[in-house]
């Protein structure tokens, strides 16, 4: 049954502040990153109120307790934290993580017994070979593209997925499917249901951040951390990966003092009380005095939290961040390991932004080599010194890493350079979380046009990830218009490679 959201109790000390003072005063200090947070989030927010619909140990928060408030989950988790590297555009599984020889053999031949071969743009052409060289590498002797050199060295931490299947050839509803599970704008993020379910390990931070490229959002930008009709709490907070990440964090000391803060807070919090009184039950309400008073518990706990200045020269150049192209994203990785080691419970880095499509993302119709060579340059550092660095502070056991896209991309040629759309087959990979390192999950056919041994769906890895944090897929659920709604929907299968 639903209860009530969590509404916190006003002061007895009510301010003598007019509301016309209020408003006008609001300009300064804590509002201008409360504000712009919560004006997000018109549109966005749950038609019902209550917690996690799960059964005994998902149990909600009492009514003195934060929607965040960390919760157990339905067994012993492995993870407490996600990290989640989304490279927007449509990586080319062929030529990174999934070898087709065969593809040599009949480079410029048509694609045939394949039954009808559907493309995004323009006709089929003929099968490509991939231009980049595969080398095996660690004990395991999984073959990786020369694309990434450093991750390879890593593939003996890699669960590597070589079967991921999606529905969508297109891009804005290939990123609702692995990030929501459906393709339908408004579901809730994967990093929602997770929050949801588990609340956060540090009040003082948001429990779900989103870091994207220094260029800008990806494909159907925030509704890939939408919390759709969850409670507005469980969305996603981004962060920015240039400058500082969170802008007007720390009000100006000679106009605003932490009593004066506290002051309006409480004056605030008197106003929605009376507003809860004469609307019981709005979920918007909660979600935005939760919001109000994490913006003012996050001035003394996130200015350390991004503080990347304290690391020291060995950790930043282990992330990159002493050359101009991976600086960007491997700031957005250090991030992410400060936050995680913080108690933030799930992170996720964008890399590729919607600003020139063809060049800013992985979206490589029309010049492979460039964009895959460029893309790749940016990334594979930053990654592996991601992997090193929670490896050598014991945090890779209980972080889960995983590397994903929207989709693959095609065997044939498009234009003699580059290569269309694929949602046929993709490849993922994971790691941490107490998952088998060096081992290969599933397979294509011979040209990597359709996944084939062991098919896995977004829905069977979301069932993967939540079971990794200790969750029951088909036990976390939420009641909306009437129906018990769930990341998997009526889908998902665990794998058994992850989960073992």
């Amino acid at each position: 049954m639903n209860r009530r959201p969590t509404i916190l109790r006003p002061s007895t000390k009510k301010p003598f502040v007019s509301r016309r003072d209020f408003l006008f005063e609001a300009g300064e200090g804590m509002s201008g990153l409360a504000l712009s947070w919560l004006l997000a989030q018109n549109g966005l927010l749950a038609n019902d109120t209550g917690a996690p619909v799960n059964s005994n140990s998902c149990s909600v928060a009492n009514d003195t307790e934060s929607p965040l408030a960390p919760r157990d989950g339905h067994f012993q988790p492995r993870a407490k934290a996600v990290i989640s590297l989304f490279m927007s555009g449509g990586v080319s599984h062929i030529d990174t993580f999934d070898p087709k020889p065969m593809l040599d053999k009949y480079h410029g031949h048509p694609l045939t017994g394949k039954g009808t071969v559907k493309v995004r743009q323009g006709y089929p052409g003929p099968l490509m070979r991939t231009p980049f060289e595969f080398k095996k590498y660690g004990q395991s002797g999984i073959e990786v593209s020369e694309l990434f050199p450093n991750v390879g060295n890593m593939v003996d931490d890699l669960a590597v997925i070589r079967s991921c299947q999606g529905r969508s050839n297109d891009h804005v509803l290939a990123h609702y499917e692995w990030n929501t599970g459906s393709r339908l704008m408004g579901f809730p993020s994967v990093g929602s249901w997770v929050t949801y379910g588990l609340g956060s390990e540090n009040q003082n931070l948001p429990g779900f951040v989103v870091i994207y490229d220094k260029k800008g959002g990806p494909f159907s930008g925030p509704a890939n951390w939408s919390s759709g009709f969850l409670p507005a709490t469980y969305q996603g907070t981004v962060f920015r990966s240039t400058g500082d990440p969170i802008l007007d964090l720390t009000p100006p000391p000679e106009y605003v003092t932490p009593e004066q803060q506290r002051a309006r807070l409480d004056h605030l919090s008197s106003l929605n009380s009376e507003h809860a009184e004469k609307y019981p039950g709005s979920s918007e309400l909660a979600a935005r005095i939760s919001a109000y008073e994490l913006a003012y518990r996050m001035q003394t706990c996130a200015p350390d939290a991004v503080d990347i200045h304290k690391e020291t020269e060995q950790t930043k150049r282990l992330y990159g961040l002493d050359h101009s192209t991976t600086e960007p994203f491997g700031k957005q990785c250090l991030l992410a390991r400060r936050l995680v080691e913080r108690g933030v419970r799930f992170v996720q880095l964008f890399h590729g932004a919607l600003v020139n499509q063809n060049v800013d993302t992985w979206d490589a119709h029309f010049n492979l080599i460039e964009n895959h060579t460029m893309h790749a340059q940016e990334v594979d550092k930053p990654i592996a010194g991601l992997i090193q660095d929670l490896k050598q502070r014991g945090m890779l056991e209980d972080t889960l890493i995983i590397w994903h896209s929207e989709f693959g991309r095609m065997p044939i040629s498009q234009r003699g350079i580059g290569r269309d759309h694929n949602p046929g087959a993709m490849s993922v990979w994971m790691a941490g979380a107490g998952i088998q390192g060096g081992q290969i999950i599933g397979s294509t056919d011979e040209f990597g046009y359709r996944a084939e041994e062991q098919v896995v769906t977004y829905h069977d890895i979301h069932a993967s990830m939540l079971h990794l944090m200790g969750l029951d897929h088909k036990r976390l659920t939420y009641l909306f218009n009437g129906r018990r709604m769930r990341l998997t929907d009526v889908h998902g299968e665990l794998i058994p490679q992850i989960v073992a």
